[in-house]
């Protein structure tokens, strides 16, 4: 089981927070969850790209691919997955 850390949170609540957006886009469009989870959603967004700005083991590519709104922090924690993964295998 993967650790939590608040750059996994927040990568997870990114996906869950579109995913509730686009649920209420196509079916029942109440104001009120966009006014609620569009904010969080942006923030998460954010916090996403700022906590990979400061991830010492994330490199120049890593750090772009945290902008890329909806999917970027799931890729960024895929691709700090990778690294750890080959420098286990290189200290092996």
């Amino acid at each position: 089981m993967p650790k939590w850390t608040p750059l996994r949170a927040a990568a997870t609540a990114e996906v869950v927070s579109l995913v509730i957006l686009f649920a209420n886009l196509f079916t029942v469009h109440w104001a009120a969850v966009s006014s609620l989870i569009g904010p969080t959603h942006g923030c998460c967004y954010l916090l996403v790209v700022i906590l990979t700005a400061r991830e010492a083991r994330a490199s120049r590519p890593t750090k772009l691919i945290a902008l890329i709104p909806a999917v970027g922090g799931l890729l960024v924690l895929r691709r700090l997955a990778g690294a750890d993964v080959a420098l286990s295998n290189k200290t092996r």
